[in-house]
């Protein structure tokens, strides 16, 4: 979803574009590589405008936009700086400023940047959100709440704003509005699992422990595959002394991310109670082994060690928990008769006067200033677990609740124009396939598809890289940026001297493809058909380039950006059980009509190419003529059994015309051969 809400942004700025011939061309190549995620390839072309032209506003707009998108806020801010120096009435940029500025905790900047931005549209929801959290921030909870009242007054059923305004009243200590907001949430959309995942947290810590376990079985229904809920699960279970439960859930997380701290911390904790000794030290050890400076992991393992005979392995443990916490009594207790029991008489006593001296101390702080003390014991008594920032030293064998960054929110759900945290997330199609040289991992292994016609064509074409088919197409990093602008050049040279040449145009016109500059890829492709009309991967590579152009190319005549044929929103799939809400009329346009040909014309010069069956049933999806895209993704899997996208976007074809049982037999299928948000959708549907 991050590439849609890019197009909105690049939209709203384009209003004001005032690019003359000479970097016009050079800033819509920007825009596309920004509206594909390659973001350094996306600096670099508006680099090249700045310095032409330094007066122009929108190429340090877009820049601060892409460095925003990697994490450089410094860099964002700077450019959105340059950016109104321009032209101080440019909105987007005090939008993005401020959430640069959010990101480095320079809260009162982005506070001013965010009031400028209401001047300008007053009712601006994710504005008024993110001045909510910037006030929280500088504890000003009262504006903050205004705020929010103004946000919600205005917008009723903004489920983000609740959820907001619930953490604040959270942090307030307030739980009866905060469980009313979360309440609201949850009325207004039951769909989404951090309003379940929240009040389930806000149940336990008021011990409804039954309550808050319906509420995390809810929040891991609607998000299988989020670790802090089985966290937190884990936590409820364990205190209706349900240890197996909590165990499984505490499992699964490691199954899932082996080097979660809290579930291996909390999972060592429970197989010490179990006696399950051996195997708690293990766990203890990868804690260590993540986080060398970790004194309460220590301590649990030292107890551990003493308890199967390892005397020397709890000292060496011990001595690491006293280094860091030299006034911790308990400890030097412990080590004293370790030290007993390694025949060390002479240490034993010393480390027993120095447990007598600190205790004496202790007690003495706590006569003159008992407050502090017992408001620790109260807390002692009605709470068995701690925060994972809370490191006192004595409440070393208590479990510990998934927190900040543990959890799918933040401690506030940061919004912003740059990078939207997408409430509910929608089902998307697995996307196209699509030419390039580089390619990114897969989550989960996924099956290999062999093609005769892409190995040849390697070997005909003699090009410097592997040509690869992929969905996941890798972005360009700055370095095979240069690489292919200079590969450009010297294409261009041989071509001087080889104007037939066929491989050579082909290998110019990926590079250019994978620099974004569709119009002179589409030429040096056009050039080869011209000089080989049966090479079937030109035809291919036509269609991809023609493909990615026409998205973009939209993108900057709909006001939405985005084509709503592609998407099942996921409140539809649940409100109607087997049916969704999506018309079974073909809405066909002459806008693929080019790109179809194609299609055809490959499938004619060779019948078993998936990747064309693949990617035509995509445009029939989206165009909504989904029994056509059920036909060709049929297709596809009869020739490749193994083609785990194919079933993945054939079952989501299959749910959006209600066909729901061979639907979720697809999505099985597909999550069987490694995409794993088939199983969400499975038990959102059942």
């Amino acid at each position: 979803m991050k590439k849609f809400i890019i197009a909105a942004l690049i939209m709203i700025s384009s209003l004001s574009a005032t690019a003359q011939v000479n970097t016009d061309r050079v800033m819509m190549i920007g825009k596309n590589a920004l509206y594909f995620e390659d973001y350094v390839l996306a600096i670099q072309y508006f680099n090249q405008v700045i310095t032409a032209k330094p007066y122009l506003a929108d190429p340090y707009y877009f820049r601060a936009m892409a460095k925003f998108m990697l994490d450089d806020f410094k860099g964002a801010e700077e450019d959105a700086s340059d950016c109104l120096l321009r032209n101080p009435y440019y909105t987007a940029a005090y939008q993005l400023r401020g959430a640069a500025r959010q990101n480095q905790e320079k809260y009162d900047l982005a506070a001013t940047d965010y009031q400028r931005s209401l001047e300008f549209f007053p009712e601006d929801r994710i504005t008024l959100v993110n001045m909510g959290i910037v006030n929280i921030e500088m504890e000003q909870h009262e504006v903050a709440e205004k705020f929010f009242d103004v946000l919600l007054r205005r917008f009723p059923d903004y489920t983000p704003g609740y959820l907001t305004r619930a953490q604040m009243y959270l942090e307030l200590n307030d739980t009866t509005n905060a469980m009313a907001d979360l309440n609201k949430a949850i009325e207004i959309d039951p769909y989404t699992s951090q309003s379940f995942s929240a009040r389930g947290l806000l149940y336990f810590q008021q011990k409804d422990y039954n309550k808050a376990l319906a509420d995390l079985d809810e929040a891991i229904r609607l998000d299988p595959y989020f670790n802090g809920n089985y966290i937190n699960r884990g936590l409820v279970k364990y205190n209706l002394n349900d240890l197996r439960g909590a165990m499984a859930d505490y499992d699964r997380v490691i199954e899932m991310d082996e080097n979660n701290l809290i579930a291996r911390f909390n999972r060592g904790l429970l197989r010490a109670q179990v006696a399950d000794n051996n195997r708690a030290i293990r766990d203890f050890d990868k804690v260590i082994e993540l986080e060398p400076e970790n004194t309460i992991a220590y301590l649990n393992r030292a107890v551990l060690k003493n308890e199967i005979g390892n005397k020397a392995g709890a000292l060496d443990d011990l001595n690491v928990v006293l280094r860091a916490h030299p006034e911790y009594f308990t400890g030097y207790y412990m080590r004293s008769q370790l030290k007993r029991d390694l025949n060390d008489l002479r240490g034993a006593e010393n480390d027993y006067m120095l447990a007598r001296t600190e205790e004496s101390r202790a007690r003495k702080v706590a006569t003159e200033n008992p407050e502090p003390f017992k408001r620790a014991g109260e807390e002692g008594e009605s709470k068995d677990t701690r925060e994972e920032t809370d490191q006192n030293i004595d409440k070393f064998n208590l479990l510990v609740v998934a927190g900040d960054e543990s959890s799918q929110k933040s401690k506030y759900q940061r919004q912003s124009r740059g990078k939207v945290q997408n409430m509910n997330a929608p089902v998307e199609l697995e996307p196209r396939f699509v030419l390039t040289y580089y390619e990114s991992e897969y989550e989960v292994r996924r099956p290999v598809y062999f093609s005769e016609t892409m190995e040849r064509a390697n070997n005909e074409l003699d090009l410097t890289w592997i040509l690869k088919v992929t969905t996941l197409e890798a972005p360009l990093n700055e370095l095979q940026i240069q690489t292919h602008f200079r590969s450009i050049g010297n294409y261009s040279r041989r071509l001087e001297g080889e104007p037939g040449n066929a491989a050579l145009y082909f290998g110019r016109g990926m590079d250019f493809m994978l620099v974004q500059d569709y119009e002179n890829a589409l030429k040096d492709i056009n050039r080869v058909l011209e000089l080989n009309p049966d090479m079937l991967v030109a035809h291919f590579a036509r269609a991809v380039v023609r493909s990615k152009q026409l998205e973009y190319d939209r993108l900057q005549e709909e006001s939405l950006m985005m084509d709503k044929g592609s998407v099942i929103d996921l409140p539809e799939l649940a409100n109607i059980p087997g049916k969704l809400k999506l018309p079974e009329i073909s809405t066909k346009s002459i806008e693929y009509e080019e790109i179809l040909k194609e299609y055809e014309e490959i499938i004619r010069l060779n019948p078993e190419f998936i990747y064309a069956y693949y990617n035509r049933a995509e445009i029939f999806s989206l165009e909504k003529d989904y029994r056509a895209a059920i036909a060709d993704y049929t297709k596809a899997i009869e020739l490749e059994p193994q083609f785990a996208e194919a079933y993945f976007n054939r079952g989501i074809s299959r749910l959006s015309i209600g066909e729901t049982a061979p639907g979720l037999d697809d999505l099985r299928k597909a999550g069987e051969l490694g995409i794993v948000q088939s199983y969400s959708i499975i038990k959102r549907m059942q």
